[in-house]
Formats: structure tokens, sequence, C-alpha cells
């Protein structure tokens, strides 16, 4: 049986769409080789994707007294992947009322992740 610990990403850094290789053969997550990148952007994308998986996401939330019922938000980073169907369920649940500026924050450090949800669009007061 051999030893060797070799994981397969599909980088999603640039539109090259590249299919790396993580060699963490020695178990150290500090010391990974990480081929098959076409940019810089894909190396470093390995190694994160291997040591730390992370995720932007975008979702929308409710208003009240506005023209439409929900308005796009965003993170302003990334959040731990493990942690995605968390921060979702913690959107879910949230109603603001209009006027609402593009930036708002509507929800502060998201599950002590450090990362915010915003608005990413203005809506008007009915």
């Amino acid at each position: 049986m051999s030893d060797q610990h070799i994981y397969e990403y599909l980088c999603i850094g640039c539109p090259l769409g590249c299919h790396l290789l993580v060699d963490d053969t020695e178990g150290d997550t500090e010391g990974v080789k990480v081929t098959g990148w076409g940019c810089k952007t894909g190396k470093a994308y390995g190694e994160q994707e291997h040591k730390d998986p992370r995720r932007n996401m975008a979702t929308s939330v409710r208003v009240k007294g506005a023209r439409w019922g929900r308005v796009p938000v965003k993170t302003t980073g990334t959040v731990p992947k493990k942690l995605v169907r968390d921060v979702a369920r913690a959107v879910q649940d949230i109603e603001i009322e209009a006027p609402i500026k593009l930036g708002t924050v509507v929800l502060a450090n998201v599950l002590g992740t450090g990362v915010d949800i915003v608005a990413t669009r203005d809506m008007e007061r009915l």
C-alpha cells in the first residue's frame, strides 16, 4: 500500500479551470506540492483549497416596505466551506426595512467569521 496522498481539485481562480493535483505525502499541510496550475492564482488556490477551503456567498433577504420583496446580499469576504450552510440558515430569517443602500451591513460578523453580509443594491421605500 502506498503512503502517497494525492488530492484532485478543479481550480476556480480564473477562467482556465485547471485540474490541480495536490500532494501532501508528507502529511504536512504546510508543505503541500501543487501541480497542474496554469497561473500563480491556481497554485495559491490549490494550497488554500487543501488547507482551509473557503467560499464567497450570495443570496437574498426579505425586505419590508419596498417594491420588491427581497434584496440581494453577499459576503464581504470568504467563509469557511464547512460553515456555508450555517451562514445560509443565519441569513434566511433576516427581514430588513426599506430604504436600503448598496453596501448596507445586513448581518455583521456572521457566525464569528469576521465577515459581514451586505446589500448589493439600493432599494427605495414605497
